[in-house]
């Protein structure tokens, strides 16, 4: 008998976070015990998005369920295989050795309070310490202590081909799981971007630059590259630290690298020469930018530009009717973005005369961007 392939599923971050907490969410409202809902191990190269995936999931259970979701982030590569079990101590009588809680297992079993345990980077750990949570994973105890039936146990790691530490997984622990690999994908962590308010400066390059959003190269020993986790680095940088990226330039090459920093750096010029955005979103401009990177960053601006100012719909509205000058694609991009302000921003737009006039006249094209 031939032997069928057993390869995992790939998903890009918004598609893992739509069926996990699409399944959790179930789970909630139909009275569900999660120890029915299989564990669920996330694969990926660093810095693609794993961690952030299930935070994320996190937001839409409290969101969708009203409950409050505490996620217990554990990182198993820093426990003995001991350490689990708790600490031994006497009994009253001293008769009998009984073993104190760890703390992460110390968590609130109340029906208001969902809870995630999150072993992350668990490829990491010694396949000692990855046998220890067998248990952990399938029966939901180690040893005398049990995980509450609220908890979901969720856990993530880097592939033994990223070049990371990481220990190939045991079958006994892998058999334990549902696998999912989380790749790369633009479209899906640009929606992220918006929504969470990174850098107009960092959606705008990588939207003209989609391959510089992670570059991972596993042959090559560089420190610094460009991942989805070093471009919100990258963010922060900008948005916290001193927008004008030419003085933190050392520190942006810190995190993605010199080269891909430098294009990065001659990038941002481009945003000097763009007509004024409050102009724009006030209905008193109608200078379009030319050239294609010029557009890329005129469109993150006013993304980023609309989230800031989302309740103020009359703004809104001007930019709408601005975008009707912009070429077809890049108008596209944009309605795109801001729909993606928000969960439901959409309805929100959808009380616009301008929006409903862009929907019948471009609506067609918003499935193939």
């Amino acid at each position: 008998m031939s032997k069928l392939p057993t390869l995992i599923p790939t998903l890009s971050v918004d598609r893992t976070v739509s069926i996990l907490s699409s399944a959790y969410i179930s789970a909630v409202k139909t009275g569900t015990p999660f120890k029915k809902i299989p564990s669920v191990m996330l694969w990926g190269p660093p810095g693609v998005g794993k961690s952030q995936a299930i935070r994320q999931v996190a937001k839409e259970i409290e969101r969708e369920t009203g409950k409050r979701c505490v996620v217990t982030d554990v990182r198993l590569l820093l426990f003995n295989p001991i350490d689990l079990r708790g600490i031994p101590t006497a009994n009253a009588d001293k008769t009998l050795a009984v073993w104190l809680k760890p703390q992460i297992f110390q968590m609130d079993e109340s029906p208001s309070v969902v809870n995630i345990l999150f072993l992350d980077e668990i490829s990491a750990a010694p396949q000692s310490v990855q046998a220890a949570a067998y248990q952990i994973t399938l029966d939901r105890i180690v040893g005398e202590h049990k995980l509450p039936d609220n908890c979901i146990v969720l856990a993530a790691g880097n592939r033994v081909t990223d070049k990371s530490v990481a220990f190939k997984m045991p079958k006994a622990l892998a058999n334990r799981f549902c696998h999912m690999e989380v790749e790369s994908n633009f479209d899906s962590w640009r929606r992220w971007a918006v929504e969470s308010g990174v850098s107009p400066k960092v959606v705008g390059f990588l939207s003209f630059k989609h391959d510089y959003l992670i570059q991972n190269e596993s042959e090559v020993d560089n420190l610094a590259f460009p991942t989805p986790r070093s471009w919100e680095m990258v963010s922060n940088l900008l948005n916290m630290v001193n927008q004008d990226h030419e003085s933190i330039y050392q520190m942006i090459a810190g995190c993605v690298g010199s080269g891909v920093a430098g294009e990065f750096n001659s990038w941002c010029r481009v945003f000097k020469t763009l007509p004024s955005i409050e102009d724009i979103f006030n209905g008193r401009c109608n200078v379009v930018p030319k050239t294609t990177d010029a557009l890329y960053a005129l469109v993150s601006s006013m993304v980023s530009y609309a989230r800031e100012h989302k309740d103020k719909l009359r703004l809104i509205e001007n930019s709408i009717e601005y975008s009707n000058k912009l070429p077809a694609d890049f108008s596209v991009v944009l309605i795109r973005n801001y729909m993606a302000i928000e969960p439901d921003y959409r309805d929100r737009l959808m009380t616009l005369n301008t929006f409903k006039n862009w929907v019948r006249t471009r609506g067609k094209f918003l499935n193939g961007v």
